[in-house]
C-alpha cells in the first residue's frame, strides 16, 4: 500500500466523543455493505443518471453529457482550505479537492474555467484515494469534495483503497444543490457530512441564471434526505463539525434568490436548528453582467433584511461569520 496506516492515523483525533467514533464509510465497510454500494455506483455510468438531467449516455463509451464529465474524474485541485465555514476549518483546514465540470451553468459561476470548461487533470481511484490521505497526514479536519456529483462513482470507488490504507476523517459532500433524491439515498452511510447549496426558490429565476427549470423541485427532496440521514450538525469539543447538515444560500441582487422563501423553507420543512450559512460574497463574474437584475453587488440592506427574515422564520444556528457581517452592515448603517 502507498501509506502504512498508523503514519497516518497519528494525526486524526476522533471528531466524535470518545475513541470510538468512526466516520460513515467505516462503519458500512465493517458491515459488509460499502462495496456493493460503489458496485451500484459504476452501474449508473452505463447510462448516467447521476443528476438530475439524467442525460442517459454511456459514460463508459467516452459520450459525454450536459457536465461534459468524461469517465475518469477531473480534479483541479487539492488543498488545505481556510475559507470555508468555521467548524469545517479549525485550526489546520478542510481538506478540499475541487472537481472539474459541474451539472448546472450558473451565469454568474465564479469558478467557471474549472466547473463550465473542465480545467484540471485526469485522477485514477487510486490517484483520488492518494489525495485524501495527503490531506489526512496534513492535519486537515476533513474531506471535502467540491462538486461531487458528477463523480459520484469515482469518488466512491477512491473510498475503498483510502480506507484500507487508513483514512478516518468525516467526509463532506459539497453540492450544488442539484440532486436526484434516490442517488442522495445511495450515499446513506457513506456521506457524514452534507453541504448543498439551495440556490434558488423559484423555477423561472433557476431557469435564467442555472439552466436548470426543475431545480427547486430536485434540490429540495435531495436535501430533506439529507437531513434524514445525518440531522442537525454535531460539533465536537474542539469546535469541528464531524455529521450532520450545513445549508448554504447565496443573497442575490434584487431578491432573485429567494431568500425569504429559502429560510422559511428550512424552518418548516427541516428543522430551525440546522446550520445555516446565508452568504454575503456574491459578485458579478462569468456572465452575470448580461442579466440586469443581477449585474451589480448586493447592497449592505439586502443582506441585512436576509438575516432578519432568518431570525424572524427561528433559525437558530446560523454561521458566525454571516452574523459577524449583519452586525458590520448594522453598524455601518445598513
Amino acid at each position: 500500500s502507498m501509506v502504512a496506516a498508523p503514519a497516518c492515523s497519528r494525526s486524526v483525533s476522533p471528531p466524535g466523543k470518545g475513541e470510538d467514533w468512526q466516520p460513515a464509510y467505516q462503519r458500512l465497510a465493517a458491515a459488509g455493505k460499502l462495496d456493493e454500494r460503489i458496485e451500484q455506483a459504476q452501474r449508473l455510468f452505463d447510462r448516467c443518471a447521476l443528476c438530475p438531467r439524467r442525460c442517459g449516455v454511456n459514460r463508459r463509451q467516452g459520450n459525454q453529457g450536459y457536465c461534459r464529465a468524461p469517465l475518469q474524474a477531473v480534479v483541479s485541485s487539492h488543498q488545505a482550505h481556510f475559507g470555508e465555514e468555521v467548524p469545517l476549518v479549525g485550526r489546520r483546514g478542510s481538506g478540499t479537492i475541487f472537481f472539474a465540470n459541474c451539472n448546472l451553468r450558473c451565469v454568474f459561476c465564479q469558478n467557471w474555467p474549472i466547473a463550465h470548461e473542465g480545467r484540471g487533470r485526469p485522477a485514477t481511484a487510486e490517484d483520488i484515494a492518494g489525495m485524501m490521505l495527503n490531506l489526512q497526514r496534513r492535519g486537515c479536519h476533513n474531506i471535502n469534495l467540491v462538486t461531487p456529483t458528477h463523480v459520484m462513482p469515482n469518488i466512491l470507488a477512491a473510498l475503498r483503497p483510502a480506507l484500507d490504507q487508513g483514512l478516518r476523517l468525516p467526509l463532506v459532500y459539497n453540492t450544488g444543490g442539484y440532486e436526484c433524491r434516490e442517488i442522495i439515498e445511495l450515499l446513506d452511510g457513506i456521506v457524514d457530512i452534507y453541504m448543498p447549496d439551495l440556490k434558488f426558490m423559484d423555477s423561472d429565476h433557476s431557469q435564467k441564471y442555472l439552466k436548470a427549470p426543475d431545480y427547486p423541485q430536485e434540490a429540495q427532496p435531495s436535501i430533506r434526505e439529507m437531513y434524514r440521514q445525518v440531522g442537525p450538525l454535531k460539533i465536537n469539543d474542539e469546535g469541528l463539525a464531524y455529521h450532520g447538515l450545513m445549508i448554504r444560500h447565496l443573497v442575490m441582487p434584487n431578491r432573485v434568490s429567494g431568500a425569504r422563501e429559502f429560510v422559511r423553507w428550512v424552518a418548516d420543512e427541516l428543522s430551525p436548528d440546522v446550520y445555516v450559512n446565508i452568504m454575503s460574497q456574491y459578485r458579478v463574474d462569468f456572465r452575470a453582467y448580461e442579466y440586469e437584475k443581477i449585474a451589480r453587488a448586493i447592497q449592505p440592506g439586502e443582506f441585512i433584511e436576509a438575516i432578519n427574515w432568518a431570525k424572524a422564520a427561528g433559525l437558530k444556528n446560523l454561521d458566525s461569520r454571516s452574523v459577524s457581517q449583519y452586525a458590520l452592515f448594522q453598524r455601518r448603517g445598513g
